[in-house]
């Protein structure tokens, strides 16, 4: 089936979550080293929210570093860690004004202070923006995401049986609680799987998964998963449509 590109007519997902995946092979592919690889996969986040709030898109959720990826060469990660405290100090004051509300979910105290300091900076300066909010999922992992939410619940309800917790309270206790869930969730990089990313929030989300590597990923490339998207029927269980 071909698909065409999303017009005006065409369902706007409201939430749309990434996992950016590619960077390395990309790196590899044009004879870089790997930190060069994951900067332009970097400069590819300022293009895509800007073309997600073109489109009308009110939530960008973005897959930046798992619980996992600490298991990476040393040097790997400490380049992450530099461009994730290069982002937080540069791309600030242009997202403000372009009206993104930037949040960080994920275990922050695992970062050094000075991240720490900036993620609250960040969120503090973007708070009253509302064209887009932009989530970056850091030192996230979906399974840490509902044990944190239990442990959060458990001490708002101290002494209560967990049988007093149903779905719907348990999902205000989060990491995107302020969130709906992802109406639309885009893989690159050629796999086909979650890998540990919003594993409650996902469950009825559709999945499109590409081959281009993240920082080959353009407007045009999310077009085309908007307009696979717009053929999708979204029945959350129910029966199709008579």
């Amino acid at each position: 089936m071909s698909i065409n590109p999303t017009s005006a007519s065409s369902p706007v997902p409201e939430h749309i979550a990434i996992i950016m995946d590619g960077n390395r092979r990309w790196a590899k592919q044009h004879g870089l080293p790997v930190a060069l690889g994951h900067a332009n996969g970097a400069r590819q986040v300022r293009k895509i929210v800007q073309a997600c709030a073109n489109r009308g898109v009110r939530y960008l959720t973005l897959f930046a570093f798992s619980t996992e990826n600490w298991r990476r060469p040393q040097d790997e990660v400490s380049s992450l860690m530099g461009l994730m405290t290069l982002y937080l100090q540069k791309e600030v004051k242009a997202m403000s004004a372009k009206g993104v509300r930037l949040k960080i979910v994920g275990d922050t105290a695992g970062f050094s202070e000075r991240i720490q300091s900036l993620i609250i900076d960040a969120q503090e300066k973007t708070a009253h923006n509302n064209t887009i909010t932009l989530t970056i999922a850091a030192n996230y992992g979906g399974r840490w995401d509902l044990l944190e939410a239990i442990k959060s619940w458990q001490s708002a309800h101290p002494g209560e049986s967990v049988n007093g917790l149903d779905e719907a309270t348990l999902s205000t206790h989060l990491g995107l609680a302020y969130a709906p869930d992802p109406d639309l969730l885009i893989r690159t990089g050629g796999e086909s799987r979650i890998s540990n990313f919003m594993l409650w929030q996902l469950a009825y989300t559709e999945l499109f998964f590409t081959d281009t590597l993240w920082p080959s990923f353009n407007a045009a490339e999310l077009d085309r998963s908007l307009a696979w998207y717009s053929t999708r029927e979204r029945r959350f269980g129910g029966s199709s449509k008579p």
